[in-house]
């Protein structure tokens, strides 16, 4: 039986990844595949010996030839499977619904799905498929999606660079339901968003930062607390807004945000306009941000808080010393631009720089700042998107909060 299901075999020793139950095979791994397995089609995989190891999904164009499904022998990869597992990462996210309705619903390999992206916005789902495997089960994931989120319209953002490493085409177009519209109005711990879902960045909104957000809110009710003033913020890459509004709910008194996408600004100003807090305390400017932060501190300007949440500056290893020049100048310059017991909420969303190498990126720019600072608290996405412990590449978002004790 086993002879007539295609089958990688592993070279020796390049089993002991998926024996800590890591769910990827690179390519120089596999010594030779049996049958003709289809892009994405369920494979077993063995060791050198012919032990089973796990079910994957095969991907022939990629360097990561197999995700693993499943480490269990005795289950059956087909849409009964796919489903389940749909089902119970929907219902692993239901404690959040009571607080936003804007939630990441599947997380790739942390929820056995892996290279699945799906977002909830309101009541429009939006999907991301980025490898082979769930490419496969496309259909029966849309269908699963409108069963167990009571939503009727899936839009497909499968758009991303990942697509052509898994030799797969970019696909934006509607997989169940009906077009999604322009705009889609959602609500996070009481501050209304416009989203974008067909043309906005990622699946149209930065869910990840959810508790971070809510982390500045409290930073800015608790700055006019003990000052008796609202804070004077900066948020650098604002996209449409989302940290910007979060201070203006938590107290700020002026917030100045910077992006370079015109559109991108537009729409954050509508947010703030729809959460009536258009009362010319909240400034947008049209900047390339690393040009804008030596201004400021050019002219000496001073915030009590700086946010720095940069897109994704190292798309892969090949770019990680290019990306650390890029964040050690903005935090450098960051740092300068803060008042005595300013604080700095710093990000890297590039799975390329981990949590160790971004601390020491920071590290860096603050001895050369000469600002003294403390490191208050490592900062990550929320629950929604958790980390399967074997798989830590799924870290990919990774902040800083500092306090500055001002200059030495």
């Amino acid at each position: 039986m086993t002879n007539q299901i295609p089958t990688i075999i592993l070279k020796p020793g390049k089993e002991r990844a998926l024996l800590r139950r890591h769910p990827w095979v690179y390519a120089t791994g596999v010594s030779k595949v049996l049958g003709k397995p289809k892009s994405g089609e369920t494979v077993r995989i063995q060791d050198s010996k012919g032990k089973f190891l796990a079910w994957g999904a095969y991907s022939p164009e990629s360097a990561l030839r197999a995700r693993c499904w499943s480490f269990q022998e005795e289950d059956v990869i087909d849409a009964a499977w796919i489903e389940a597992r749909v089902k119970a990462a929907i219902e692993a996210r239901s404690c959040l619904r009571s607080r936003t309705n804007a939630i990441r619903l599947i997380f790739g390999e942390a929820d056995f799905l892996p290279g699945l992206i799906v977002d909830q916005y309101n009541n429009q789902v939006v999907t991301q498929f980025q490898s082979a495997g769930v490419e496969y089960w496309r259909s029966v994931i849309g269908q699963a999606l409108v069963k167990y989120t009571g939503c009727s319209q899936v839009y497909d953002r499968s758009d991303a660079a990942t697509r052509a490493r898994e030799g797969l085409p970019e696909r934006k177009e509607v997989l169940e339901g009906e077009e999604p519209p322009q705009e889609i109005e959602i609500v996070e711990d009481g501050i209304k968003y416009g989203v974008d879902v067909r043309m906005g960045h990622k699946t149209g909104f930065y869910v990840d930062q959810r508790d971070n957000r809510a982390l500045a809110r409290r930073l800015a009710e608790e700055f006019k607390r003990v000052h008796g003033r609202g804070m004077r913020a900066l948020n650098c890459f604002c996209y449409t807004g989302g940290f910007s509004l979060a201070l203006k709910a938590g107290g700020a008194e002026e917030v100045v945000s910077i992006d370079s996408s015109a559109d991108a600004l537009q729409m954050a100003q509508e947010n703030a306009k729809r959460n009536g807090f258009d009362d010319g305390s909240m400034k947008w400017i049209e900047a390339n941000v690393f040009e804008a932060l030596r201004e400021f501190r050019d002219r000496g300007e001073q915030f009590d808080l700086v946010i720095l949440d940069p897109p994704k500056f190292a798309s892969s290893h090949h770019h990680v010393d290019k990306a650390a020049r890029a964040y050690k100048d903005i935090n450098l310059n960051g740092l300068r631009i803060l008042t005595p017991g300013g604080q700095l909420l710093t990000f890297s969303c590039s799975g390329a720089i981990d949590v160790d190498l971004f601390q020491k990126i920071v590290a860096g720019a603050v001895i050369d700042s000469r600002v003294e600072a403390w490191m208050m608290e490592r900062l990550g996405a929320g629950i929604d998107h958790p980390l399967l412990m074997t798989h830590p590449e799924g870290e990919y978002l990774k902040g800083l909060h500092l306090l500055s004790r001002g200059a030495v």
